[in-house]
């Protein structure tokens, strides 16, 4: 794996597990009162279109940090529909 893959799949690590703390807060206090809908529907149809973009042009630290990304953002996503 040469330098700018490393740097990507760090950068790319690091952007997406950010989102793994928020998942864990809402998933424990049921709450989402603080997390805008609108900027996570936003959120989440530019992490799909990133996640189409990596795909399109074979960018492996952009189609797997968005894919996990999307899946952590539905998750919260989840949440907000079900607890609002």
């Amino acid at each position: 794996m040469d330098f700018t893959n490393i740097l990507g799949f760090t950068a790319a690590s690091l952007t997406t597990f950010a989102f793994l703390p928020q998942v864990i807060q809402v998933w424990r206090s049921r709450s989402t009162k603080d997390i805008s809908l609108p900027m996570l529907i936003t959120f989440i149809a530019g992490i799909t279109l990133w996640l189409i973009y990596g795909l399109l042009v074979n960018a492996a630290p952009i189609y797997i940090a968005n894919g996990i990304t999307l899946i952590l953002n539905l998750a919260i996503l989840r949440f907000k529909l079900k607890y609002g």
